[in-house]
């Protein structure tokens, strides 16, 4: 029986809770708020901002940006798949999405902190571009190989990526993030009996 509530509402409040509780760690202090929140290096220095930072946000602004982009990509793939499921995959895509901003930026420079639910948000709208019915029904009629499949996501995520390139923005979380939905909403990871799906979102 599927429970009551939505995946949508649930990871809003955390965004909010987080962001109160941001607030009062800098009251305190900047560094505790950015020990708590921030994924930064060394990760295994606080290996628990690697779930933190995906809920957390830098301003009011940035919480509002994600938060009407989570509805936006969220709610159609909420209603195609279980709670449980969307849970774990908006954490694990933002971790991960996270992490690959701070490794990438090391490895080519100065790694650069990160917070924030972008890259989560950003596997949603890849996850919704790639696995829904006409997606699926154009990759029945053109056979191509997995790998030519896999770059032409990638060359998909780079152009999405430079287009919300901007100051301060975590564009190789952006990029991951929107890979790792391409790849599984391909897949179908998300993809559940209809008998089992979420009706209240």
């Amino acid at each position: 029986m599927a429970r009551s509530g939505s995946p949508l509402v649930e990871t809003l409040v955390i965004f909010a809770v987080v962001f109160v509780l941001q607030w009062i760690a800098a009251l305190f202090s900047v560094g505790l708020m950015a020990g708590l929140f921030v994924l930064a290096p060394p990760l295994e220095a606080n290996p628990w901002t690697i779930v933190t930072s995906v809920y957390a946000h830098e301003n009011l602004g940035h919480l509002l940006s994600n938060s009407a982009a989570l509805v936006l990509f969220g709610w159609p793939v909420a209603r195609a798949t279980t709670h449980l499921r969307f849970h774990a995959f908006f954490l694990a895509t933002g971790a991960i999405a996270g992490i690959t901003q701070v490794v990438g930026t090391g490895i080519v420079g100065v790694a650069t902190p990160v917070l924030g639910a972008s890259g989560a948000v950003f596997a949603l709208m890849g996850y919704l571009l790639a696995g829904n019915r006409l997606s699926d029904g154009l990759a029945s009629r053109v056979q191509v190989s997995p790998w030519v499949a896999l770059g032409v996501f990638v060359v998909l995520a780079a152009l999405i990526t430079l287009a919300t390139a901007a100051p301060r923005v975590a564009l190789l979380a952006h990029f991951t993030g929107f890979l790792l939905g391409l790849v599984a909403g391909r897949v179908g990871v998300l993809d559940v009996p209809s008998h089992v799906r979420r009706r209240s979102v």
